[in-house]
């Protein structure tokens, strides 16, 4: 599928796509002959984490590695302990998100808050 198509689905915006493949985060399956990209079922697999972190703004680097963990769990012939060092790493990284998404919770209570107000003072009714 097309990059188009890849953005729409996952709700991405180009931009961000073109970015992560510069930086070699999700490099496209392949490209047309006149040089568009090119994404499998499997490249749109890959983006869900990377989009699922961006909101809890874990940094490229930090992506780039979750993705070689995740990928070193689901390869067969990756050794025994470099999977243990892939699940030790990516335990640490869901205690993070969690941590990230609790000081989150304060965030959006405000911003119900906020909107209640405005519909308050607009004598709208919530949506």
């Amino acid at each position: 599928m097309h990059i188009g198509e890849v953005a729409a689905r996952t709700e991405l915006s180009l931009r961000s796509l073109r970015r992560w493949e510069e930086v070699d985060l999700l490099v496209p399956s392949g490209r047309t002959d006149g040089g568009f990209r090119l994404y499998t079922e499997e490249d749109v697999e890959k983006i869900m984490p990377i989009r699922r972190m961006k909101p809890l703004g874990f940094t490229l680097d930090e992506m780039k590695a979750v993705l070689t963990d995740i990928e070193a769990l689901r390869d067969t012939s990756t050794s025994r302990s470099a999977r243990a060092g892939a699940r030790e790493r990516l335990d640490a990284v869901r205690a993070e998100a969690g941590s990230r998404r609790h000081k989150l919770v304060p965030h959006l209570e405000m911003a119900d808050e906020f909107i209640g107000l405005l519909e308050g003072e607009t004598g709208d009714s919530p949506r």
